[in-house]
């Protein structure tokens, strides 16, 4: 009986690998669904990378005050999520470097300002996804940010309004929920490098389900005031499996409002 089990174990896996050799991969991973059938993204998640720091690969690097904070706010290196190199024009290219310069004035992040996309998926914060048929609501730990991705409203893909995290429409393409975004204001950056966007920013994202715990995050960033053809950035995201997951409150405005308004302070006042 023993050897009767272990022959038929092997016929499986062996069947299995032939798939796998024939196909070139193994058989696609299937999410959980949704009461409408569609896969279900619903749980809290974080990117684990240094894109956040730079979205290009680079080198660990002194961070600001490092003479006062030494290594704890230092930058750690990172292989980068871009594929290939950023197709800056030359006169963005500048504008790049100068806001590098200036971060600690001009990063939105330091003035607690939301977020945006891509920038709101991948900062060291985990996020909610919530869905149903007609929505996809996204929050964000960071500054309380949130996202609605409409699942209903094809029809209207204009942004009402231009906003700090855009107008998102989303739609099914199999297991892939695929999210066409556009309405930006120009005050998000991509990361703390300086790598910024016009208010003609075109964002279409791609989340697919690999496992139970992960997916696939893909965005294809379209801003022709910046850039000279479109380009992409990828990383998986991982769900926070811990049994009190949960985001917590970090309304960080409170924190950013000598970086504000410091400047309006009457001498001698704190």
């Amino acid at each position: 009986m023993r050897n009767r089990c272990a022959h038929v174990m092997l016929v499986a896996a062996g069947l299995w690998l032939g798939v796998a050799t024939i196909t070139g991969q193994a058989p696609a991973y299937r999410a959980p669904r949704t009461a409408d059938g569609k896969a279900n993204l619903n749980g809290i998640w974080q990117a684990i990378n240094s894109a956040h720091w730079d979205i290009e690969a680079h080198s660990a690097a002194p961070g600001l005050l490092n003479e006062q904070l030494g290594a704890a706010y230092s930058i750690p290196g990172g292989m980068g999520v871009v594929e290939g190199e950023l197709p800056y024009r030359p006169e963005a290219l500048a504008k790049k470097k100068e806001n590098f310069e200036n971060r600690l004035k001009l990063d939105p992040e330091i003035k607690c300002y939301r977020p945006g996309v891509p920038r709101a998926m991948y900062m060291p914060y985990p996020f909610q996804i919530m869905q149903n048929s007609k929505h996809i609501m996204m929050f964000f730990e960071f500054a309380g940010a949130v996202r609605t991705i409409y699942m209903d409203k094809q029809d209207q893909i204009e942004a009402p309004v231009d906003s700090w995290m855009g107008w998102s429409n989303g739609r099914w393409d199999g297991e892939t929920l695929v999210v066409d975004s556009k309405g930006f204001l120009d005050t998000t950056w991509f990361d703390r490098a300086g790598n910024y966007h016009s208010d003609a920013l075109h964002v279409i994202e791609r989340f697919t389900p690999r496992s139970a715990d992960t997916m696939m995050y893909e965005a294809t960033i379209e801003d022709p005031n910046v850039f000279t053809r479109p380009w992409k950035m990828s990383m998986p995201l991982y769900r926070r499996v811990e049994r009190n997951a949960e985001l917590v409150e970090f309304k960080c405005i409170e924190f950013a409002e000598d970086a504000l308004y410091g400047h309006l302070r009457k001498p001698g006042t704190k």
